[in-house]
């Protein structure tokens, strides 16, 4: 097929997919003639590949412009030119909102379906890629954990990395990170990514300006950020607990929540303040609530401590104004608490370590909020954190416990998806390139399966990778879950009456 049947077959499944109505075909095949510096269009008519997708229309597409010297065979000129493609397809950000908006005044469901399929359908979320990603569950103490290795984020070949050292970094950089609002519509450069084909629906929160908009890589079921209108600091206060809490009032299907606001234990992102949410159930959000209590200020508060690896206070009541009022309580207590004997102090100095990851979700009429306790503090034995996963760990997971992993979803590196297979190829016997870091791991699991069959062998390393990451979070968690960390836990809680 030439390249002007695979327009038109771009121009054919936008319409399909409710992109863009039958009226503007005409107009989008102009547009994406222009892109790609043809000035005439010659279709043959050919119905090849009739089985192809949005996403590989373009990947043929972005071929046809490296052929012809148009751009470069580099990750961010393909991802710039094919989101200004699907740029074409796309209503402007007014009208997403406007569109949102109507049907939101219907079902809060049917709006953010419309604006997830938007997202999907303009490859802005690369479906493509995320469907590469290695996911599964495995079976813990503390119920089923999500396991994804993550695969959709294509790596830079050397003459990418080569280019962006050379762009120039100024204080003038813009947009300044990426969750700046400025993002939308952006055709991005060397270095930062494409976003012509990006939209954000705006959304108030506590009388401000919050956008909403989803994940290019979606983790879980409909992944998705808010993110603040200014560029201000992660920041975890009075404020935070009241904005997770009217959003999941706002909308009720999704749940919501903040990292924390100090290194080690936030996110890679602490410069611009923002929040995940999604329709989706976390492992943590299953887990039973092991110790009931009360708090004497707050009588309206159903309060529990959670069965999960790490600390997590469970709040519940059917009063908005009064979780946030306690929140704010456990919080400034937690910030100023130390306990030697359990090796969490408040400050070293001057530096903070206390902190919370906060997560809302409604339960019909009640609201549910998560407070996950957490401290950043460092010592010569863990140099990465005490409440970090620790050395042991490593060879599967030393990234920081942020959001995603304290609620039970692990997104581990795409390395793992070679290197695991070289572990199975060890455990059976045969031959392999097993890496350094995984062989006294592999040593154990080959003593305790030694009459393993090669059909059971991945089962048992995935289980094996899922035990792992348990442990990280049991790393991660201030009071543990023997019995001096547990004693712990309830004396922190008693401070709080």
């Amino acid at each position: 097929m030439n390249i002007h049947d695979r327009i038109q077959q771009l121009v054919d499944l936008s319409v399909n997919e409710s992109l863009i109505e039958q009226e503007d075909r005409i107009y989008a095949r102009n547009q994406v003639l222009a892109l790609l510096g043809l000035e005439e269009f010659m279709p043959e008519g050919k119905n090849e590949g009739t089985d192809l997708t949005i996403p590989d229309v373009l990947e043929e597409l972005m071929n046809y412009a490296v052929e012809q010297g148009l751009i470069e065979d580099m990750l961010d000129e393909k991802e710039q030119l094919q989101a200004k493609v699907m740029d074409v397809f796309l209503p402007r950000p007014s009208d997403v909102n406007k569109e949102f908006y109507k049907r939101y005044e219907h079902d809060p469901v049917e709006a953010t379906d419309y604006f997830y399929h938007l997202s999907k359908k303009s490859n802005y979320i690369q479906e493509k890629r995320v469907k590469k990603n290695i996911n599964y569950t495995a079976e813990t103490e503390y119920g089923e954990l999500d396991i994804t290795i993550n695969l959709s984020k294509p790596e830079k070949d050397p003459k990418q990395i080569a280019k962006e050292r050379t762009m120039k970094k100024t204080d003038a950089d813009y947009p300044k990170c990426l969750l700046c609002v400025e993002n939308e519509g952006y055709a991005g450069r060397i270095g930062h990514p494409a976003r012509s084909n990006h939209r954000l629906v705006r959304v108030n929160l506590t009388d401000q300006n919050w956008l909403l908009q989803y994940s290019p890589y979606v983790y879980y079921n409909e992944h998705s950020i808010v993110l603040s209108e200014q560029h201000v600091p992660m920041e975890i206060n009075r404020e935070t607990f009241d904005q997770v809490l009217e959003f999941t009032e706002k909308f009720p299907h999704y749940f919501i929540g903040s990292n924390a606001d100090l290194p080690i234990v936030g996110g890679s992102i602490l410069s611009h303040n923002h929040y995940q949410a999604g329709h989706y159930e976390f492992p943590m959000a299953r887990a039973e609530e092991t110790y009931n209590f009360t708090l004497n200020a707050f009588p309206g508060i159903q309060a529990s401590i959670v069965k999960w690896p790490m600390s997590v206070l469970r709040l519940r009541s059917e009063s908005r104004e009064e979780l946030g009022q306690a929140a704010e309580k456990i919080l400034a207590d937690w910030r100023e608490y130390s306990d030697p004997e359990v090796e969490i102090y408040a400050y070293t100095e001057n530096e903070p370590h206390n902190t919370i990851t906060p997560i809302a979700r409604r339960r019909g009429k009640e609201y549910e909020l998560d407070l996950v306790l957490r401290n950043n503090r460092t010592n010569e034995d863990h140099p990465m954190g005490i409440f970090h996963p620790h050395q042991e760990v490593h060879h599967i997971k030393k990234e920081n416990i942020g959001l995603i992993e304290v609620m039970g979803l692990a997104v581990l590196p795409a390395r793992l998806k070679d290197e695991l297979k070289e572990v199975e190829n060890y455990i059976l016997g045969e031959p392999n390139a097993i890496a350094d870091a995984h062989i006294s791991w592999a040593e154990e699991l080959k003593t305790t399966f030694s009459h393993i069959a090669k059909e059971d062998v991945q089962d048992v390393v995935r289980g094996s990778v899922g035990k792992k990451f348990e442990q990280a979070l049991k790393h991660a968690g201030v009071f543990k879950r023997d019995e001096q960390g547990q004693e712990a836990f309830k004396r922190f809680i008693n401070t709080l009456q």
